[in-house]
């Protein structure tokens, strides 16, 4: 009987496995999903009752067609093969394809990503809707269910707003390019308040036409307000999170996009009412002021009041003239008494009382003390008619 060593039948088994399954396809869901540095990925996928780990070399790992993320269901493509060091069997992957509405959401979920990150989802390109649109823009099927209700909802609400419908397909290949280029022509019409596009609801598959990236960017680019009413209230495409508003239904997006002409007259019966009792209140107010002054002294006695006014302006003129005099006697005196401090300080003055102004020569420098003065020094003497000259003899200090 032969005796294997642990490496010697992990090895008898890794052999026979790599013979019998040199590449499988395998579907399962994807979980516990790895990312490290290295740029491999390492996952498992499982059913119901099993699971196999899988390892994803980072050569490959660059052809994938999406995103891998946990939950979803896949397939992929590789080889079996046993990992020696642990003993444990594992799946070499080199292809993976999403299967069914697993593929779908990773769309969804990648160009969701990289359109919020160009700003598309941004609130600042938001445009406000109009609010007494005149006439408004569909873009859907001529013959659904979304087109009846809207033009129900339109006729109720506000009917006097024109409709003007632009067919298209709304699932399906194609699609999307239809319902781009119907939402370019409304701008290029340009005779349209707003656009409503809009189907009713679906399965995924019925709604991607509303997933798809050039549709989102027709929307994105349109100076007209759109609405996105895709499928119920459950539904959300990546047109409703471009559109300017997002309405849950059809229904919905005619009663976000038009005002309800019973409210509006009711507001306009209620305004004018107000209107009214304000011009009454108005007109009572002015025959109170006009009652008051009819039974005023001055209506009925106008002599009386025009003597007694021009009484009042006499007193007025008279305290004006001695408040004049009174100002002017103020001014007077303050001119006197600053002309007298002018006198005061003139040298003049002070030169009629008999001084004089001594001025070193040849500076003219006036002399205030003796120090300033050397025996022989030219000086000049002011007084109060005319100059003379001298020169020092002495000096006392």
């Amino acid at each position: 009987m032969r005796v294997y060593t642990v490496s010697e039948l992990t090895k008898e088994i890794k052999f026979s496995l790599e013979e019998a399954f040199p590449s499988v396809w395998v579907e399962g869901e994807l979980s516990n999903l790895r990312a490290p540095e290295s740029g491999h990925l390492y996952f498992s996928l499982k059913d119901e009752y099993s699971q196999i780990r899988c390892v994803m070399f980072k050569s490959h790992v660059f052809t994938l067609p999406v995103e891998l993320v946990n939950g979803i269901k896949t397939r992929v493509w590789g080889s079996v093969g046993v990992y020696e060091r642990d003993g444990s069997y594992q799946l070499y992957v080199q292809e993976v394809k999403p299967v069914g509405l697993g593929e779908l959401a990773i769309r969804f979920e990648r160009l969701k990503k990289k359109l919020r990150g160009e700003g598309l989802f941004d609130s600042k390109h938001k445009k406000p809707l109009p609010k007494f649109p005149e006439s408004m823009g569909l873009v859907t099927s001529p013959t659904g269910a979304a087109v009846r209700d809207i033009i129900r909802v339109a006729r109720r609400r506000f009917p006097s707003c024109t409709l003007i419908l632009n067919p298209v397909r709304v699932q399906g290949a194609g699609a999307a390019e239809e319902i781009a280029r119907a939402i370019d022509e409304f701008n290029e019409y340009g005779k349209v308040d707003l656009i409503i596009v809009g189907r009713g609801g679906g399965s995924m598959e019925d709604l991607w036409a509303f997933n798809e990236e050039i549709l989102a960017r027709a929307i994105f680019r349109s100076f007209i307000p759109v609405i996105s009413a895709v499928g119920h209230e459950i539904d959300f495409t990546i047109s409703d999170l471009t559109a300017d508003t997002r309405a849950a239904t059809p229904s919905a997006a005619v009663e976000q996009a038009l005002p309800d002409r019973h409210e509006l007259i009711f507001q306009i019966n209620s305004l004018t009412q107000r209107l009214g009792e304000n011009v009454i209140s108005k007109i009572e107010g002015c025959r109170e002021r006009l009652r008051s002054v009819q039974l005023s002294y001055g209506f009925r006695r106008p002599p009386d009041l025009l003597i007694q006014k021009r009484q009042a302006i006499d007193e007025l003129e008279r305290a004006l003239e001695v408040a004049l005099s009174h100002s002017s006697e103020m001014w007077r005196s303050r001119t006197q008494s600053l002309n007298l401090r002018l006198e005061s300080v003139n040298p003049h003055a002070v030169l009629a009382r008999g001084y004089s102004i001594s001025r070193k020569l040849p500076e003219r420098r006036i002399l205030k003390d003796t120090k300033d003065l050397e025996i022989g020094d030219e000086v000049e003497i002011q007084f109060l008619r005319g100059k003379a000259g001298a020169q020092i003899k002495t000096k006392d200090l």
